[in-house]
């Protein structure tokens, strides 16, 4: 996949909204510095994290606790990682 369209960009930065305003914030500000760069295993890695609940993702994103099951997966685990250094 190439750089993504300003559609794309504008849905991925819709789904991403939370309604924990930590969660937003964490998260726009990773998508602030990386979403040019994104690639489709990113936005799937993404699009999982998403999929959680919102304390379910905060405890995530703050390292309190890891990614299980599914989730532990290269391409959560990678996205987690820029997302917890952004």
């Amino acid at each position: 996949m190439g750089e993504l369209t300003k559609l794309e960009r504008t849905r991925l930065r819709w789904r991403s909204r939370r309604g924990l305003l930590e969660n937003d914030l964490i998260i726009t500000r990773f998508l602030d510095l990386y979403e040019h760069e994104l690639t489709d295993r990113d936005i799937d890695g993404l699009v999982k994290l998403l999929a959680l609940g919102d304390n379910d993702l905060l405890q995530i994103l703050l390292s309190r606790s890891e990614p299980e099951g599914e989730l532990d997966s290269a391409e959560v685990l990678d996205v987690l990682k820029r997302i917890r250094a952004a």
